[in-house]
């Protein structure tokens, strides 16, 4: 098998590439390891920058999420049990976020995709990158129960943390940065309606909570918990009574309950791979960093890091020109870095530190008290909330 650019991985990344290129007449084919069904339900990030939702416009997958989509324009801090409402479009000109489940973005890219798209081939598990310094970089991968190649101009490794394509570089060819924390979160879905009508980030004494939503029935919430946690330990009444103690304030509102429909448990952790690119290899999304969850960056990033290469690859092919392709990594990592550093700063302001003391504890209060006094830090949280620029 032949094509232009093999990508590697059929997430939000790979889907999101794969539909960018073929508008722009780029020819590609999609390796997915896992099912289709697999894919289109598997709970990821929900909270979509304001060019997220641009670059799924202009990829033409944007009808569902134009009709049901849920514009927020701003969150909610508690702290000490007082309500701090972070409003975004005063704060940035006018942006905001959208809540549309990354299982949304799946399911409506793989619909266009094996409509009109180029292949999408599912159970097609990558084995290996071969000759990714080369002119024509080989993917070997098994499909329907016998090994085949994929020969491509170029690979996009889009298939997440624990891919094979990161870990095709040769030895000293890249560089990794990484940070684990000291805690986790308990994540739930529950068939009820949102409490609020906004996100709600709250600190508590027992740590953090977060309240956000998939749809007008259906809440997603989460909880701070020691690292190495079970579900199973946390039965559904418990779970709701320390969401409700870590979301109280002195003001007239109640966490509505309901019926629980998943819970798991997701550690927190930092890491970007530097460079983004080997040769004809180029790294995208979760393949090349992890943010935790707090700044709702992860989805984000895949999004804006497709969105440069998509270009890269259309500069190359439409205009002759490999300028793009060789200052893909640059560009991106400088977005990566800021957006390491804002979820860095969310995560510690918001959680409770094992290790942390009375003193960390009134610095955090110090850190919540200035965004909520102060238009000039509050700006800054809206910025990169909303999405920083994306220079090209």
């Amino acid at each position: 098998m032949r094509t232009t650019v093999g990508i590697i991985g059929a997430g939000p990344a790979g889907l999101l590439l794969a539909r960018l290129l073929h508008r722009a007449g780029i020819d590609c084919v999609v390796l997915e390891a896992r099912t289709r069904e697999y894919v289109e339900h598997r709970q990821r990030a929900g909270m979509l920058e304001q060019g997220t939702v641009d670059a799924l416009r202009e990829a033409g997958a944007a009808e569902r999420l134009n009709a049901e989509g849920l514009v927020h324009q701003g969150i909610e801090l508690r702290f000490d049990r007082e309500r701090h409402h972070i409003d975004f479009p005063t704060l940035t000109g006018g942006r905001t976020v959208t809540i549309y489940a990354q299982t949304e973005i799946v399911k409506d890219l793989v619909a266009l995709q094996l409509a009109e798209g180029p292949p999408l081939l599912f159970e097609a598990e990558a084995l290996a990158i071969e000759k990714p310094d080369s002119d024509a970089p080989v993917v070997r991968f098994v499909h329907e129960g016998r090994e085949q190649t994929l020969t491509c101009d170029w690979v996009a490794g889009c298939d997440g943390f624990h891919g094979i394509s990161r870990a095709a570089f040769p030895a000293g060819a890249g560089r990794t940065y990484g940070h684990d924390y000291p805690y986790s979160w308990l994540g739930i879905l529950a068939d009820v309606a949102p409490s609020c009508e906004e996100l709600v980030y709250a600190r508590g004494e027992n740590g953090f909570a977060l309240h956000s939503m998939r749809s007008p029935r259906v809440s997603r919430l989460y909880l701070q918990v020691p690292n190495g946690t079970d579900p199973g330990d946390w039965p559904d009444d418990r779970i709701w009574d320390e969401l409700a103690a870590r979301f109280a304030v002195d003001a007239d509102w109640t966490l509505r309950r309901g019926p629980i429909t998943a819970k798991a448990v997701t550690p927190m952790r930092s890491h970007v791979h530097e460079p983004m690119r080997h040769g004809r290899l180029l790294l995208a999304g979760d393949a090349a960093h992890i943010v935790p969850p707090t700044g709702a960056k992860g989805l984000n990033l895949a999004a804006s890091d497709v969105r440069v290469l998509a270009r890269a690859f259309a500069g190359l092919y439409r205009g002759g020109s490999e300028q793009l392709l060789d200052d893909y990594s640059r560009m991106c990592l400088s977005r990566v870095w800021q957006a390491t550093r804002f979820s860095y700063e969310m995560t510690k302001m918001l959680h409770a530190q094992p290790d942390g003391d009375a003193f960390e504890n009134r610095l955090q209060l110090a850190r919540l008290r200035r965004i909520a006094a102060s238009r000039h830090a509050a700006a800054e949280l809206a910025a990169n909330y909303t999405g920083l620029p994306l220079m090209i």
